[in-house]
């Protein structure tokens, strides 16, 4: 007969793992990344239909995860916990693309396409709205620090994938992953900034 007082159940592995987490055990918490990561890669893939951007996705939801785990409750599962986490991320990621891409194409008509050739001298708003945002980028761009602005450089304006970079910058590709989360957050949030304070009359809308 089998001894199952001695089994530990996966929960309790996943709680053990927290608890070192929680007090600043970094190991245990890429314990954690190991062990799931693969399964939320999967399910930010159903959303953002595209192989890297669900791994920056999960990326990212893993350091959401890591920040706020002394908010964690011990009672509920770690996976289910984190594949919140992920969910939410993949769809806040789709809103703010959404609303982005309707920012740019307020204002125009159905005829009208978004492209400077196409729009007349009735529109010059439309042409000041594209080039302030477009300086803003790269003005946010310019304040961040040299080795997380070549990242992100690198990535965003060179289409070079992690694994390049991390050989051009000789760093690992874990840390080439961090800079360009943190490059982009940068960016998004001044992005969302401008588009606060310039709301266009909340033309926005968000299915």
């Amino acid at each position: 007969m089998r001894d199952t007082k001695n089994k530990i159940s996966n929960k309790e592995v996943d709680l053990s793992l927290v608890r070192r987490s929680k007090k600043g055990d970094y190991r245990a918490f890429d314990l954690l990344v190991l062990k799931y990561q693969s399964r939320l890669i999967s399910i930010a893939f159903k959303y953002v239909k595209e192989r890297q951007l669900a791994e920056d996705i999960t990326q990212e939801a893993f350091i959401k995860a890591y920040k706020s785990i002394d908010s964690f409750r011990e009672e509920s599962s770690f996976y289910t916990w984190v594949y919140r986490i992920t969910v939410n991320t993949a769809k806040n990621y789709l809103v703010s693309l959404k609303r982005k891409k309707d920012f740019l194409m307020s204002d125009l008509s159905e005829d009208d396409s978004f492209y400077p050739e196409k729009l007349d001298i009735e529109s010059p708003q439309d042409i000041l709205k594209a080039n302030e945002l477009r300086d803003l980028i790269f003005e946010a761009l310019s304040t961040l620090g040299e080795e997380t602005r070549t990242a992100l450089s690198l990535r965003e304006f060179d289409g070079l994938s992690y694994e390049q970079i991390a050989g051009i910058v000789n760093c690992p590709v874990g840390t080439v992953r961090s800079r360009i989360f943190r490059g982009r957050e940068i960016i998004e949030e001044e992005i969302d900034k401008y588009m606060d304070r310039n709301s266009i009359k909340k033309n926005i809308k968000i299915s």
